[in-house]
């Protein structure tokens, strides 16, 4: 299996510039819809499908995967009530550089694009959340609603990950504890994620994207998407050469899922860690805004990354990410 640690030589910065370019739409990668109902039963074989679907595209989906479609519901309006906020009230929650909490606008430029991407966001990182959160008067019951969808997400990126544990040969409770939401050190983060519409006359602009293409930092990525609102595409490693993309429908009964660049170091390259990113809507499709939520499983920052092979020196898990931030966005 190909992965994105081919490209011997390269930074990270020239890997995800030689996915700048639009490339080719192919649909002879089916992403794998995975159903996690009756998990502690079906334990052994949801993790064979998982660990498959992973290792064939590092993308999957999974149902039945135990947060009430409320749930889900209640954190999409949240965030569509905090992107509805003027500029000015958002800017007093400002994003914190290197802490992944608050608000930011435009601000991403990809290597892949040289562009900004065309969204908003608001990140939620539950140790630097001081002063970040907007007050009751302004979104009443904002806080409690996200925090309680951040838990239920981190439940079942935990219950996912337990599999790849036991394929790895770690202990079935290896990254809960690497991920300890109680810790100081816990940088797990939830995303909310406003994609702009797209104004008259950038209809079909091929330097637009809204999500440039990248990997995640990460371990696991839970993406939640509304119906009908599309736009995202993977590209696994055999693939990337010829940057055939494969689209991922957005369905609002999964969750869309993604092995990040820390699991697959974890993991000794086993599992792939695959470039994706979401394209501006067609001339023919819908111009308006999208909406996605992702959570972000990162290791807490003193966990020691080590796959079981030790193909690579053990690091921590916030000095590597620190190296991978510098990798992709300086020079």
């Amino acid at each position: 299996m190909s992965s994105p640690t081919e490209f011997t030589g390269l930074t990270e910065l020239d890997r995800e510039s030689r996915m700048g370019g639009e490339g080719t739409e192919t649909l002879s990668r089916p992403v794998r819809r995975i159903d996690l109902s009756d998990f502690d039963a079906r334990r052994a074989l949801i993790t064979e499908e998982l660990w498959d679907a992973a290792v064939e595209v590092g993308f999957f989906q999974i149902h039945n995967h135990g947060i009430d479609p409320a749930g889900v519901d209640a954190a999409f309006a949240a965030a569509q009530r905090f992107f509805a906020l003027p500029e000015g009230t958002k800017g007093q929650y400002a994003l914190k550089k290197g802490l992944n909490s608050g608000w930011e606008s435009g601000s991403q430029i990809r290597p892949s694009t040289g562009t900004p991407d065309q969204k908003e966001s608001y990140q939620v990182t539950r140790p630097h959340m001081d002063g970040l959160w907007p007050s009751e008067a302004e979104l009443a019951g904002f806080r409690e609603t996200l925090l309680r969808f951040e838990r239920q997400c981190w439940e079942v990126a935990m219950r996912v990950l337990s599999c790849f544990a036991d394929r790895l040969g770690f202990e079935r409770d290896f990254f809960a504890v690497c991920h300890d939401p109680r810790a100081d050190t816990y940088q797990s983060t939830l995303r909310l994620l406003h994609y702009f519409a797209v104004t008259e006359g950038a209809q079909g602009d091929p330097v637009r994207w809204r999500a440039g293409a990248h990997t995640d930092f990460d371990c696991l990525t839970l993406l939640f998407q509304r119906e009908g609102q599309g736009g995202l595409q993977v590209c696994p490693g055999r693939e990337r050469d010829g940057e055939r993309w494969t689209p991922i429908a957005a369905t609002a009964d999964s969750i869309t899922c993604n092995i990040g660049d820390m699991l697959m170091r974890w993991s000794d390259d086993r599992l792939p860690s695959n470039f994706h990113r979401v394209r501006s809507p067609r001339p023919d499709e819908d111009q308006g805004p999208r909406h996605s939520i992702a959570f972000f499983a990162q290791a807490n920052r003193d966990a020691v990354i080590e796959g079981p092979r030790a193909a690579y020196p053990p690091i921590t898990a916030g000095e590597y990410l620190r190296q991978r931030i510098n990798a992709n966005f300086a020079r």
